[in-house]
C-alpha cells in the first residue's frame, strides 16, 4: 500500500469509522507481532493489541498525518499500552507503601522535543535514506525485505541505513554533516 492509499484510507476512516476496519486488516499482523515479541504471553499480547486497536479508534480523529506510516502510529500506542499494562501490573503487586513513583518524569517535554527534532531530521534525509530508516525502524522490516522492495543488495541498504544513522546522531548531537 503506497503512503497515499494508506492516507486515503485514514481520512475516509476519520469520516466513517466503519472504514476502520481496512486499518485494522492492514496492521493487526505487525501490532500483534511486535506487542507478542514484548510480552511473551499470548492471553496479554491479545488483550494488548485489542486495546491498541480500541485506542486507535477512539483517537483516530485526532490523528495527524505526520511524514509516518499510520503503522508507526500504530506501534507507539501499543508501546504505550505495554507500559500501562506493566504499570497497572506493578500496582497491583506492590503493597500501599511501596508504590511506585508513576508520575511523569520531569525531562519529558525535553524527550518530547528531542523527539519532534528526529523525526524533522529523518524527514530532511536524501529520499533512499529516509525510505530506509522510516521501513527499519518505524516498520520494523528486516534488511531483507528493504532491500528487495528498493530493489537493491542488502549490502546496499545496511549502507543507506548507516550514512542516514551517522547523519541523525552528528545533527542531533549539534554537529554539520
Amino acid at each position: 500500500m503506497t503512503d497515499a492509499d494508506e492516507r486515503a484510507l485514514v481520512a475516509a476512516a476519520q469520516q466513517d469509522p466503519a472504514k476502520f476496519g481496512e486499518l485494522y486488516d492492514q496492521h493487526f499482523g505487525r501490532v500483534y507481532a511486535f506487542v507478542a515479541a514484548r510480552v511473551r504471553d499470548r492471553a496479554a499480547a491479545e488483550d494488548i493489541t485489542a486495546d491498541t486497536f480500541h485506542r486507535a479508534l477512539a483517537g483516530l480523529r485526532q490523528y495527524e498525518w505526520r511524514g509516518l506510516p499510520f503503522g508507526a502510529w500504530l506501534v507507539r500506542i501499543a508501546a504505550n499500552a505495554i507500559a500501562d499494562r506493566a504499570r497497572r501490573g506493578s500496582r497491583d503487586v506492590a503493597s500501599g507503601d511501596e508504590v511506585p513513583d508513576v508520575g511523569v518524569p520531569p525531562d519529558v517535554d525535553r524527550f518530547d522535543d528531542e523527539r519532534a527534532r528526529l523525526f524533522q531530521l529523518v524527514d530532511d534525509l536524501p529520499a533512499d535514506q529516509r525510505t530506509v530508516i522510516l521501513e527499519r525502524f518505524a516498520e520494523e522490516r528486516s534488511i531483507r525485505d528493504i532491500a528487495t522492495r528498493l530493489k537493491k543488495t542488502e549490502g546496499a541498504v545496511k549502507q543507506l541505513q548507516f550514512r542516514a544513522l551517522r547523519t541523525l546522531r552528528a545533527r542531533m548531537e549539534g554537529a554539520d554533516v
